[in-house]
């Protein structure tokens, strides 16, 4: 994987986050930097976290799925993709409905957890690369989440939630993008 490749894996990985985010700066009743550096701690550093334990996952079946890893790699990003659109064009419960303006650890674990899920998946194709320095490409994924996660608390406050679902479903769309091109790469008919 290129360093474009890990920059764009690492934006669609967190568009989920990303959301949650927009979620938090519009229900936050006072936004300041701490704010919006506490939400992208959380978001960032498990979106970091997940893969490198999805990385070590792999490494117990990497051996017996060499032959194949490129098939695996395109359907579980497509998968993840394909999941992501589906979530963001169904209607859902607003955001607002447990303590979604608060930034205390009950309520963000939770949620850094249940968006970084993906991740984990992510990690066990980074794995199935196998040219990947995974420190290297946890850290973009963190950094690059982070970012994203601040500027959507910012986002939401100033904007509310109008971007949510278009942020998810760009993500979803990068995901299967990926997905595609790991696999004609593998398959030999496309070199980047």
């Amino acid at each position: 994987m290129t360093l474009y490749d890990l920059f764009f894996l690492s934006v669609a990985l967190a568009m989920d986050a990303f959301a949650v985010s927009v979620c938090k700066g519009f229900t936050l009743r006072k936004i300041n930097f701490g704010n919006a550096v506490t939400v992208g701690l959380y978001f960032g550093v498990f979106q970091a976290i997940m893969p490198f334990f999805g990385f070590l996952l792999a490494n117990l079946f990497s051996e017996q799925i060499q032959g194949f890893d490129h098939w695996v790699a395109f359907v579980l990003l497509g998968a993840l993709g394909v999941k992501m659109i589906i979530e963001a064009v169904q209607e859902k419960e607003e955001c607002c409905d447990m303590d979604c303006g608060s930034i205390r650890f009950r309520v963000m674990l939770p949620l850094a957890v249940a968006t970084s899920i993906d991740a984990l998946a992510a990690g066990i194709t980074l794995r199935l690369k196998g040219n990947v320095d995974i420190l290297a490409a946890i850290s973009i994924i963190g950094v690059v989440t982070f970012i994203i996660c601040a500027l959507g608390v910012w986002i939401g406050h100033i904007f509310g939630v109008k971007f949510q679902k278009k942020a998810e479903i760009a993500g979803g769309v990068i995901l299967i993008l990926l997905g595609v091109k790991i696999l004609l790469e593998d398959l030999g008919f496309i070199s980047f």
